[in-house]
Formats: C-alpha cells, sequence, structure tokens
C-alpha cells in the first residue's frame, strides 16, 4: 500500500481539520490505497487526482490538490507554503463550512488536510460527502431543458448575493441531481466582503463568463443556437429580483 505523504520522506506533521460529525478520521483517509476497491478514480472532469470514496452511508470524494497549465510541469502537487492557515484545502474545508452555515447547496466537508514539503511547499487533500445521484451539469439528460438552465441562474444569483466568487465555475463544477443544483469545487474561492461586492461587482461578470465558456466547450451536442438561447434563459433568471 502506498504511504500517506506524511509518512514518506521530506514531509513532516500534517495540519488536519475534520468534521464534529465524523469520527476516526486519520491521515491515512487521504491515501486511496487505503480504502482499496472501495476507491473509485472519478473520470469526468478536473485534473484527476480525484476518487470516490464507497463508504456508508452514502460515500465521500476523495480530491488531491493538483495544478494545471504551465506550473503544473514544474510542480503538479505542490504549493509554496506561507502557513497552514493559508493552505488551500483547509481554506476550502472552513468556506464549505460558511457556505452551509447560510444554507447554499455545497456539499458537506468531511475533513482537510495539508502536508508541509521540506522547508517551502505543501502538499494537500481534501474529503468531502458525495451527493447521491448527481451528475455535472454537462452530464445531465436535462441539460437541453430550458427549465434547468433557469434555476442553475438562481442557484447562481444565491451564491453572488452571499458574496462568494466561485473563480472556477464550469460545467464540471455544477451538479445536478433530480430536484436541486450544487456547487463544488471551491479551491480558491472567497468571499467577498459587502461593501467591496457593491464596490466592484466585476468579479460576478467574471464568473458568468467563465461558465459560457465552458458552456460552448462541454455543450457540443446542443446546436449552438439553441445553446444561445438557454444562456439567455439562464441570465434571465439570474437578472430576475
Amino acid at each position: 500500500m502506498t504511504l500517506a505523504a506524511g509518512n514518506q520522506p521530506g514531509f513532516g506533521k500534517p495540519e488536519l481539520l475534520v468534521s464534529p460529525e465524523y469520527e476516526g478520521v486519520t491521515e491515512l483517509w487521504f491515501s486511496p490505497d487505503f480504502w482499496g476497491d472501495k476507491a473509485k478514480p472519478v473520470t469526468s472532469g478536473g485534473r484527476g487526482g480525484a476518487w470516490f470514496i464507497d463508504s456508508e452511508p452514502s460515500g465521500m470524494v476523495l480530491r488531491h490538490y493538483r495544478r494545471g497549465g504551465l506550473m503544473a510541469r514544474l510542480a503538479e502537487k505542490t504549493y509554496l507554503f506561507t502557513g497552514f492557515d493559508q493552505a488551500r484545502s483547509l481554506a476550502e474545508f472552513r468556506l464549505l463550512s460558511q457556505l452551509r452555515s447560510r444554507d447554499l447547496p455545497v456539499p458537506e466537508a468531511v475533513a482537510a488536510i495539508a502536508w508541509r514539503y521540506r522547508l517551502f511547499w505543501y502538499q494537500a487533500a481534501i474529503l468531502v460527502k458525495r451527493i447521491p445521484g448527481a451528475v455535472t451539469f454537462s452530464d445531465s439528460t436535462r441539460v437541453s431543458d430550458g427549465s434547468l438552465w433557469a434555476q442553475l441562474g438562481q442557484v447562481i444569483r444565491r451564491f453572488h448575493d452571499n458574496g462568494l466568487d466561485h473563480v472556477d465555475l464550469n460545467c464540471d463544477n455544477i451538479l445536478v441531481t433530480d430536484d436541486q443544483i450544487y456547487l463544488i469545487d471551491f479551491d480558491r474561492c472567497k468571499l467577498v466582503p459587502e461593501s467591496n461586492n457593491e464596490a466592484d461587482p466585476a468579479w460576478k461578470q467574471r464568473n458568468l463568463e467563465r461558465l459560457h465558456r465552458s458552456v460552448n466547450k462541454r455543450c457540443p451536442q446542443i446546436p449552438p443556437a439553441q445553446r444561445e438561447t438557454l444562456w439567455q434563459q439562464l441570465l434571465q433568471a439570474y437578472n430576475r429580483h
């Protein structure tokens, strides 16, 4: 079995955050090898490094933080260490807790970990509760249904009204169930203070533009004209008070 990062040369003692509702969480939980056949790689979206964990009662998702773009060639899984309070996994764990306290549709955080690596680096991972029956937005059987797009517009507006700047809002980070839409993957996301929200609303437009690019890329099965009509339905619902 592959050792957890903290037991490998160069790694120090990890910082671990665990939801009070979960007991017995250890560093080993963040190794897919620990789960054996219960760990299945997530094949849709993302950069790899994520697994579905078949555990009771509804399962979990394990995600190791990985870089994208050119930086991935230099340091795929390591980040500059500036203190555990700045570690991406721990920050996302805290943000998820805040969002859930505001009754926003996000997955429940189970635990998060950050390992100090040598002097200047760290690696990170997070465990969240799996949302039963959820599929990504572009994989939904209702993706051509205007009512789904209108519902998504309303959901995004709720997050924006609560100050959530989702810097990677794309089709893979939107999950759809029979009766709900969830946003996921809040790495590098933040809550914008209300005063800044009113002074600089441009971040909301950036979120929407990011999603629009993703829609055009991830929904090629919808003809362009229809796709634009659906997008306008999303915007109308978003702008409706």
